[in-house]
């Protein structure tokens, strides 16, 4: 593990400024995206936003959880991408792209099926070209799982991760304290909209089978709290047996050691979504894999900056820079030395 060198604005004390400066504050227009709708094997799409000059490397972004590629964070990666000459590619989980997708399945923390598609899709369509990948929270989580679940035939030159619940079942249970509730509660809100919006979407398309296995979930008002979505909507919408069976098979955290690309993972100790239990020890990590830890951050925050009201976007920098550092090595970790990035 190693303390990153970041420090929080001091016009932004605390997680909670932090976590929130950038979905409340953070103005960014509309870039000139390209949008590509990608088939599924399983008969639905994905919504894929390309953005930045049609040139190498390409970068796949995953957002968090209720998130976009309209979510401030991507919008602020796709602009420093394409501040380097690179393209970037945000993958929209189903049903995130503006339009509720054709199938009762959504998305999960742990379904690294739509990645993977998106993944090969890119390979066999640009064989030269390297690729990288970036995730947030949730996104985070479904890209070092699927690290871990591919090794050598991730064929990434690099990834990084940022704010990743990597144990879930520490996570959804953070989740019922304090102020976290708050955080909680909307995003709880806007799940339960997901699921509405998609099961009349269905129903208007005559998709009455599936439209059915939303149905079946049961009434979803009086869910409060992770664990129960998990229990009522995710288990049963994706053959788990319960919550727990779910956190125990989606979390990351268990995949770490098995990465074989140059990894940076970067978490802050004051993240009101996650709990410092989630770090993982020094065994649980791959010689591949950089953790990073700040003191301050929030939840996708870490925002710099000495003037009040001059953000400093810090993730930006620190990731397209070890990004650029690891583009010449193309490499498995293990096999060939791999050069760190500096913070």
């Amino acid at each position: 593990m190693q303390h990153s060198a970041f420090t929080p604005a001091w016009w932004l004390p605390g997680p909670h400024l932090q976590t929130l400066w950038q979905p409340l504050f953070r103005w960014w227009p509309q870039p000139e995206t390209r949008r590509e709708r990608l088939d599924t094997p399983d008969g639905d799409f994905l919504d894929l936003d390309w953005f930045g000059p049609a040139t190498e490397p390409i970068v796949i972004l995953l957002h968090g959880l209720s998130g976009s590629s309209r979510s401030p964070y991507i919008r602020g990666m796709q602009a420093a991408l394409a501040g380097r000459g690179w393209r970037s590619v945000t993958l929209n989980f189903r049903g995130c792209g503006g339009e509720p997708n054709r199938t009762a399945r959504g998305y999960h923390s742990g379904d690294t099926r739509d990645l993977d598609h998106v993944h090969q899709t890119l390979r066999q369509r640009y064989p030269d070209s390297p690729l990288a990948a970036v995730g947030y929270s949730l996104g985070g989580n479904v890209l070092l799982k699927w690290l871990g679940e591919h090794g050598p035939s991730a064929e990434l030159f690099a990834a990084a991760a940022v704010s990743v619940p990597l144990r879930l079942e520490l996570c959804a249970d953070r989740m019922d304290h304090g102020w976290s509730r708050l955080y909680r509660n909307r995003l709880l809100r806007e799940l339960k909209q997901y699921i509405t919006r998609k099961q009349q979407s269905l129903e208007s398309q005559g998709a009455t089978s599936e439209a059915q296995r939303l149905v079946r979930l049961g009434e979803l008002a009086p869910i409060r709290s992770f664990r129960e979505y998990d229990n009522q909507v995710v288990a049963r919408l994706y053959g788990f047996r319960d919550a727990d069976d779910y956190y125990r098979q989606a979390s990351a955290g268990q995949y770490l050691w098995k990465i074989q690309r140059p990894t940076l993972l970067i978490q802050a100790l004051d993240d009101p979504f996650l709990t410092s239990a989630v770090l993982p020890e020094p065994h649980e990590l791959s010689p591949c894999v950089q953790l990073e830890v700040t003191d301050g951050g929030g939840h996708v925050g870490f925002v710099g900056g000495r003037l009040p009201l001059r953000p400093d976007y810090w993730l930006e920098r620190r990731i397209t820079g070890f990004l650029a550092d690891n583009l010449a090595e193309s490499v498995i970790c293990g096999k060939m030395s791999v050069r760190k990035a500096s913070p």
